[in-house]
């Protein structure tokens, strides 16, 4: 997956997140603002009766009276069931909670709506006041019992334990897995145009201009897709634009050859004529002659160009093996390498001497790549360096490299040797078109190989040449 995949994915599941816990948040204050508020006293039909018993008991028995009746109750209710006086004392000496006397007295000083008959007995606190014969009055009253009116009241939802931020920590990982799946097919679903939008360029600049995405965008019917339909509109541009150039190019080298053959024919049949042999038209018959040859490889160089670029040269049935052809091409060299005195050295690696590397094409096209890499070679060579051509057969392909001693290519140059047309400045007066790398790459990518150049260390280029073997070769 690539970047953006991943800060899609994480954007989306942190958002979720959040929400979630936002969300919890609100609802556990919400829930916190509607609990009812906690109770310090018992409340309740049953409770009721205990109280006015009790009362009674104060009344017409005073104290004596009051803990006899305790003691035949259970001991709940012996714990929780005060009389206290006006001094906040109970009559037996026992520890009053604090919440619930002012709890209690707050509703004495409401009589009504504590004996009110129609409220939710479960809500309804029971308070008594009983004048003992002493005339002393009591407060009566039954207390929740002990950490009830804490339990009820608790912690504020956001502080309880096993949540956070008000969400109980269960739900929320349960919450946080479905929010990465989401994400996950979100991003998913985001980035996969993406990739395939980069893979169409990527494969756009090493010049396929066939092809094409909208087939992959599926049912899409958003910007996205818009921009894989643009692409395809780019690319079909782009292809009948280089295919008019192709054609152009072709048609123009094709018209020329003609009139080129016409005029070598003129220049033949002049030079039968009766002219001094040494004369001023001789010599302009030569120059002719030279000039009419170099127009005439340019032409050829140039048809060769536009087929390989159309795929018209590509490879065929024909079965070759490249050490024949090799050595084929290094005997013809070694002439013009004599001549000014470079030495052509050649060395084979991994090879035997019953070796074949047998390839599947047309042996023509790699004869001519290969020259045109050796000539390249022997012509940025001075004399009495050397062009150093090696051989290396492996399982399944064939490599050749030929290396120099000449200048070499500035670095930001190398893979602009092999564009049509291109010389460098440091390249020879008689350099040529700079048409030759360009078709010894379109003729080994015509055959399913590679070629690479790259400058030595000690100096000069290395231009190496890998082609796969034909099968059960």
């Amino acid at each position: 997956m690539g970047r953006l995949f991943w800060k899609i994915l994480i954007a989306l599941w942190l958002t979720l997140i959040g929400v979630s816990i936002a969300v919890g948040f609100v609802i556990a204050l919400y829930n916190e603002s509607r609990a009812p508020a906690p109770e310090e006293l018992a409340s309740g039909p049953r409770i009721a009766l205990m109280t006015s018993a009790a009362s009674n008991a104060l009344r017409f028995g005073g104290t004596p009276a009051f803990e006899a009746l305790l003691a035949d109750w259970p001991r709940f209710t012996r714990e929780r069931l005060f009389a206290v006086d006006g001094q906040g004392a109970d009559v037996l000496g026992r520890t009053v909670p604090a919440a619930a006397l002012a709890r209690a007295r707050t509703l004495s000083n409401e009589p009504q709506q504590a004996d009110d008959s129609s409220q939710d007995p479960r809500r309804r606190p029971t308070v008594q006041i009983a004048t003992t014969p002493a005339g002393q009055d009591m407060l009566v009253f039954i207390a929740a019992p002990d950490g009830v009116a804490a339990d009820r009241r608790g912690p504020p939802g956001r502080n309880r334990p096993g949540t956070i931020a008000g969400v109980p920590i269960p739900p929320l990982l349960i919450s946080g897995v479905a929010a990465l799946v989401f994400a996950a097919l979100m991003a998913w679903y985001l980035s996969r145009p993406i990739r395939t939008l980069r893979r169409a360029f990527d494969r756009l600049a090493q010049g396929d201009l066939e092809t094409r995405v909208a087939h992959e965008m599926g049912k899409r019917r958003d910007e996205v897709a818009d921009l894989g339909r643009d692409f395809d509109h780019m690319a079909a541009r782009l292809s009948h634009l280089v295919s008019a150039q192709r054609q152009l190019l072709h048609d123009v080298s094709h018209e020329l050859r003609s009139p080129l053959a016409r005029l070598q024919v003129a220049i033949g049949l002049a030079r039968q004529s009766d002219m001094a042999p040494d004369g001023p038209t001789a010599a302009a018959f030569e120059r002719i002659e030279r000039e009419s040859n170099r127009l005439d490889l340019l032409v050829g160089e140039l048809l060769t160009l536009s087929r390989l670029e159309a795929r018209a040269d590509a490879a065929g049935d024909e079965y070759f093996d490249m050490l024949e052809l090799t050595e084929a091409v290094l005997d013809d060299a070694r002439f013009e390498a004599e001549n000014a005195g470079i030495s052509l050295r050649y060395a084979q690696e991994g090879c035997t001497a019953d070796s074949e590397a047998l390839v599947r094409g047309r042996a023509e096209l790699l004869h001519r790549a290969l020259e045109n890499i050796v000539r390249n070679a022997l012509k940025y060579s001075q004399t009495g360096q050397s062009v150093d051509v090696m051989l290396h057969c492996a399982p399944q392909r064939v490599c050749i490299s030929v290396s120099d001693q000449g200048p070499g290519v500035p670095p930001g140059q190398i893979d602009a040797i092999f564009e049509p047309f291109v010389r460098l400045g440091n390249a020879p007066a008689n350099g040529g078109y700079g048409l030759g790398l360009a078709i010894a790459q379109r003729a080994v990518l015509a055959h399913g190989g590679t070629i690479v150049a790259a400058n030595r260390p000690a100096g000069g280029l290395m231009v190496t040449i890998t082609l796969p073997l034909a099968e059960g070769a």
